[in-house]
């Protein structure tokens, strides 16, 4: 049950920080706070004392104090519009050329997300000081310390505006998307693959069978949580999926070898402790991030697309991954602190990587003399270093690609 809960969390969590919404609602909340504050200091005896000091900081018309606001956040409400529209044409269209399922990584960037949130901050600042200005028959009050800084946040609003329009178009470049991908990949596979040499693979061992509860995309499994159930219950588990694999509910999902016969609780708490989800995100592991490279150069191949030069670059992206990942591998168990084995799992091994990556795109692109070179410079580097089966196969058939052209 608390396994249930934690994962509930933990995928919800993750979906509310990775919406594109999170922060700028924090920044706006921010900005409120910062207006609830400044207002506080226009009527407090010593923000009296300030403008009667400095005389140059008193406003005396309410009436140009509310133009001055309105017109501020009319035209900033004005330019959020302008430039996130702007920003959904650029995505449509990236999208299309390339792969709707990188839409995670354009929509989720940080910079794009906080640009919205100053923007939003500074009218959710507007309307509140907006609020403030008082005509009672005491007098007039006007908070013009707070209207100061709101014109400072809307020239500071105008530079990140024009800042804005130039890293918009150069982030929307595949190339630049591609390298993002990339980047982000390698960071994952640095985390993830530690070892120099190769682990074995799993023994096929007798065990009783775990059924999954539900269908679903494997994605990862609680290690902290599949431990701890492994060491109480003095069992051996096996996660029988790697990553990527999409699970039919009522399929065997984990094996789990030990004498404890398998109840009802303790199948339902295995079945929690493993991550099936609907879809997948880059940042899960390092095998999507393989997987959208792929993506995009079989969409750059496309005859609706047609842009070999686009799939030259993921293919490149591809090989500087995998080149990483044939000197470094993965673990694929994890220890209790007795240092006895408890959780065994799944990783892909490099040739299944390649012939999950560069055996689609060469499908796609055998008669494209622009892959055909990319290949031949990529290829026999990959056989210098290490013959694999994956990498003579291919490269076997390039040979005779290249080989029947000629004739």
């Amino acid at each position: 049950m608390r396994n249930g809960i934690g994962q509930w969390i933990s995928f919800h969590l993750k979906r509310m920080l990775n919406s594109i919404a999170f922060y700028p609602a924090l920044i706006g909340l921010g900005f409120l706070a910062v207006s609830y504050f400044m207002i506080s200091l226009d009527y407090s005896e010593s923000g009296k004392a300030l403008k009667a000091q400095w005389d140059w900081l008193r406003m005396r018309d309410a009436d140009t104090a509310r133009s001055v606001i309105s017109v501020v956040a009319a035209g900033i409400l004005s330019l959020t519009v302008f430039s996130f529209s702007m920003v959904m044409i650029v995505l449509n269209q990236a999208a299309s050329q390339m792969s709707n399922r990188i839409l995670d990584q354009l929509i989720g960037n940080r910079f794009q997300q906080l640009v919205l949130g100053f923007y939003i901050g500074t009218i959710v600042y507007g309307l509140f000081l907006l609020t403030a200005i008082r005509d009672i028959d005491k007098g007039i009050y006007i908070p013009a310390l707070s209207t100061y800084l709101l014109i400072l946040f809307a020239v500071l609003d105008i530079f990140l505006f024009i800042y804005f329009l130039h890293y918009i178009t150069q982030s929307v470049k595949y190339v630049v998307i591609i390298q993002r991908i990339a980047r982000r990949t390698q960071a994952l596979m640095r985390k993830h693959c530690k070892q120099q040499m190769e682990s074995q693979p799993i023994a096929n061992t007798k065990g009783q069978v775990v059924k999954a509860q539900q269908s679903g995309l494997m994605n990862g499994f609680d290690n902290k949580g599949l431990l701890a159930l492994a060491a109480k219950e003095d069992v051996v588990v096996s996660v029988l999926h790697p990553v990527g694999h999409f699970v039919l509910e009522g399929t065997p999902l984990l094996q789990v070898t030990g004498e404890r016969p398998l109840t009802d609780a303790l199948t339902k708490a295995l079945n929690n402790a493993v991550y099936l989800a609907q879809e997948s995100h880059v940042d899960d592991h390092y095998y999507y991030g393989l997987r959208r490279l792929t993506e995009i150069a079989l969409r750059a191949l496309s005859p609706g697309v047609n842009d070999p030069g686009t799939a030259v670059e993921s293919l490149r992206s591809l090989a500087t991954l995998l080149h990483y990942r044939l000197q470094h591998h993965p673990v694929n168990e994890v220890k209790d602190e007795e240092g006895r084995v408890r959780v065994v799992f799944r990783e892909y091994g490099f040739d299944e990587l390649v012939a999950l990556t560069l055996y689609p795109i060469w499908d796609y692109g055998k008669k494209d003399r622009f892959m055909q070179q990319e290949l031949g410079q990529l290829l026999p580097q990959f056989e210098a270093m290490e013959a694999r089966p994956s990498i003579r196969k291919l490269l076997a058939q390039l040979q005779q690609e290249v080989g029947d052209q000629k004739l």
